[in-house]
C-alpha cells in the first residue's frame, strides 16, 4: 500500500481538485454533540487574569469523533499555552449552521473543511490564510500537497492535507452465501440480481438486498453512482471532461439500475428517509445485504456500530462488467481550517499544529479513519488492522481525477431529479436532457461571471485520469 501511495504523489501535485463527498456526511448544529464547555461567542478572553484561552472546533466527522475526543482532552490537558478546545460534532447540515454561525457572529474557531465545502468557505469570507505560520519544516512536509482549488486560492493556503477517501461497495458476506451468490457484483445487471436473490431469502426476517440513505438524495449518489461511474470510464459528477460539457446520459444508466431494485422491493423499506447512520446501524445488525461508500466504514464498524457480522469492501460494479476507468480516491488535499472570525487565531494554529502532527496523523490513518496521503506519513504508517480496511486500501484500480465544475443550475438537481424518476414512471430521457440544458446553461453563466474555468480534453483518458 505505502508503494502505490508514493506513486501517486504525481497525481496529487496535478490535481486541479477534488468534489467532496460524502464520505463523508454533512451535519449541522441541531443534535450535534459537544466536548468540552461552551461560552457562546468567539470572543477573546483575558489573558492577564489567567483564564484560559476557549476555542471551539466544529466537524461533521462522526466516524472518528471518540478518535477526536481523545486528541482534544490530551491538548486540553497537555498544551502549555492555557488553550481549551471544545468539540461540536454535527449530526445533518452542516454548511447551512457555517453560514448562520457566520452571519450571527458565533462561528467557530477551527472547522472541519472538505474539498467539497472549502472553496465556498474560502469565497464567503469565512476562512483565515494560514501561510503565516508555515515553517520550512512544514513546507516540506505538505508544499507537494498543496492543490490550486482545493486548499490554497489565489496563491493562499488555507487548509492541509491529512487523507483521502475510496469507495468501494459495502457487502455482508454471510448474506451472499446464505443467497448462493459467490462474490459480489461486477456489473450493475448483477447487483440488481444479487440483490432480489438476498431479498427473497430474507424478507421473513427483515432483510433486504440493497440500501442507501435517501434522505439526502445528491449524498447517497455521490457514495455510489460516482464510484461506479468513474470505473466504468465516466466522470462521476455527471461532467464530460473530454468536452467540458456536462452529460448526464451515463448516469441515468446507472439510475435505470437503482430503480429497477425499487422496483423489485430489493431496497430496504423506508430508505427514502434514511440517513446514513441508521443505514449504518441496519447493515452492522445484518439487515442489509450490500450498499456503496467510503473508506471511513471500517472505522466505524470498529467504534461506532460494533458488529459481529462477516462483511467486507470490493470494488464497485460497472455498468457492463467491464472496469475502463479507475475508482476516484475523494476529498483528498484538506482538513483542517482557521476562522477567519476567530478572536484567537494564534492558539487556533497551535492546536492546527497539534493535530497536525506526525503521530496524530500516523495513528489517524492505523486506526482506520483515512488513507494518508502525507509522504512522510505514507512511509511510516502501518497498514490498518481494522476489519474490512483490507477491502478499501488503495489499489490499481484506485487513482486522483480532474475536478468537476461546481455549478448551481435553476431547478431541481441531478439528485432530485433522479430519485424522483427512482420512485415514478417519468420520462427518463427527458429528464436527463432537461438537466443537460439547465447545468450546461449554469456552467455558461459561471464561465462567463469568472467563477469556474474549462477547458475540455478531447484527449482525456479515464484509465489514467491524472496522466500519470
Amino acid at each position: 500500500m505505502r508503494k502505490k501511495w508514493l506513486s501517486l504523489g504525481l497525481s496529487l501535485i496535478l490535481a486541479a481538485g477534488i468534489a467532496g463527498c460524502g464520505g463523508s456526511d454533512n451535519n449541522n448544529g441541531n443534535g450535534g454533540t459537544t466536548n468540552g464547555k461552551s461560552d457562546g461567542g468567539t470572543a477573546a478572553p483575558s489573558t492577564e487574569t489567567g483564564q484560559p484561552v476557549q476555542l471551539k472546533y466544529w466537524t461533521d466527522d462522526r466516524h472518528d469523533q471518540e478518535y477526536i475526543k481523545e486528541l482534544i482532552n490530551k491538548f486540553n490537558e497537555t498544551n502549555g499555552d492555557n488553550i481549551q478546545v471544545e468539540l461540536t460534532v454535527m449530526s445533518e447540515n452542516y454548511a447551512q449552521s457555517v453560514d448562520i454561525a457566520f452571519s450571527s457572529n458565533q462561528a467557530p474557531d477551527v472547522l472541519r473543511l472538505k474539498s467539497a465545502n472549502t472553496s465556498g468557505f474560502v469565497k464567503k469570507g469565512y476562512l483565515a490564510p494560514i501561510d503565516e505560520y508555515f515553517t520550512d519544516d512544514l513546507k516540506a512536509k505538505f508544499g507537494s500537497l498543496l492543490i490550486d482549488d482545493v486548499n490554497r486560492f489565489d496563491g493562499k493556503v488555507y487548509s492541509l492535507a491529512n487523507t483521502g477517501l475510496t469507495m468501494r461497495l459495502v457487502y455482508n458476506k454471510d448474506l451472499f452465501a446464505k443467497a448462493g451468490i459467490e462474490n459480489p457484483p461486477k456489473s450493475l445487471q448483477e447487483m440488481v440480481e444479487d440483490a432480489k436473490k438476498i431479498t427473497e431469502v430474507g424478507k421473513a426476517e427483515g432483510i433486504y438486498g440493497f440500501a442507501l440513505n435517501f434522505k439526502n438524495p445528491k449524498q447517497a449518489f455521490d457514495r455510489s453512482v460516482r464510484e461506479i461511474l468513474s470505473l466504468s470510464g465516466h466522470q462521476g459528477l455527471g461532467f464530460d471532461l473530454k468536452t467540458g460539457q456536462f452529460d448526464f446520459e451515463p448516469y441515468s444508466q446507472v439510475i435505470e439500475y437503482f430503480k429497477q431494485m425499487h422496483k423489485d422491493g430489493s431496497i430496504l423499506p423506508g430508505a427514502e428517509a434514511l440517513d446514513i447512520d441508521p443505514l449504518r446501524a441496519q447493515f452492522a445488525a445484518g439487515k442489509i445485504g450490500m450498499y456503496l461508500s467510503f473508506s471511513t466504514e471500517p472505522g466505524v464498524y470498529m467504534d461506532q456500530f460494533p458488529t459481529e457480522i462477516n462483511w467486507g469492501g470490493a470494488l464497485a460494479p460497472t455498468l457492463d462488467g467491464q472496469i475502463k476507468g479507475t475508482s476516484e480516491i475523494v476529498s483528498a488535499g484538506t482538513w483542517l481550517g482557521i476562522s477567519a472570525q476567530s478572536a484567537n487565531k494564534e492558539a487556533a494554529w497551535k492546536f492546527m499544529q497539534y493535530m497536525y502532527g506526525d503521530e496524530v496523523l500516523k495513528t489517524y490513518h492505523e486506526k482506520g479513519f483515512g488513507i494518508a496521503i502525507v509522504p512522510s506519513i505514507v512511509e511510516q504508517a502501518k497498514d490498518p488492522e481494522i476489519n474490512g480496511m483490507e477491502g478499501f486500501l488503495v489499489g490499481e484500480h484506485d487513482s486522483l481525477w480532474p475536478a468537476s465544475p461546481n455549478v448551481t443550475p435553476e431547478g431541481s438537481t441531478y439528485a432530485d431529479a433522479f430519485f424522483k424518476y427512482m420512485l415514478s414512471d417519468e420520462d427518463l430521457k427527458a429528464i436527463t436532457e432537461d438537466l443537460n440544458t439547465r447545468y450546461n446553461a449554469a456552467l455558461s453563466k459561471a464561465v462567463e461571471k469568472g467563477e469556474v474555468k474549462v477547458t475540455p480534453n478531447p484527449a482525456f483518458d479515464p484509465t489514467k485520469p491524472q496522466g500519470e
